[in-house]
């Protein structure tokens, strides 16, 4: 029952755990910077981010919740007026997509269990 607790707290504080995950949001836009905003995803869908490319343009770049199956796929898109040949590169952490910033899988896990470290001595004070 004891270990009961430690454990929970471990998930409550890594929700790249569960299946559901939070990614970040960013309409298609041609600007370089696309912080988006944090969005809930399905328990079957990753996070992405999709590029796009046209001859004789800058790049094109979008963020969100997408199937797993759609995850690597390059496929047209209409933008202002051209067609540009997107790619959708998928990740699995929570907000994984939303760049330097922000915590992947494996990171968000580490955070988090340096967290229940440093919280240890006070939940043996209280549990024992």
């Amino acid at each position: 029952m004891v270990l009961g607790w430690p454990l929970l707290l471990v998930l409550v504080l890594c929700p790249g755990a569960t299946g559901i995950k939070d990614c970040v949001f960013c309409e298609l836009t041609d600007s370089t910077q696309c912080p988006g905003t944090p969005m809930r995803c399905g328990d079957d869908e990753d996070c992405f981010i999709g590029r796009g490319v046209a001859p004789g343009v800058g790049p094109i770049i979008n963020k969100g919740c997408v199937h797993a199956t759609s995850c690597g796929r390059e496929e047209p898109i209409s933008y202002m007026g051209l067609t540009y040949s997107l790619t959708t590169t998928c990740c699995s952490g929570h907000l994984c997509n939303g760049g330097a910033a922000s915590a992947t899988g494996p990171a968000s896990l580490a955070l988090g269990l340096q967290l229940f470290l440093g919280l240890l001595p006070r939940l043996q004070y209280w549990l024992w």
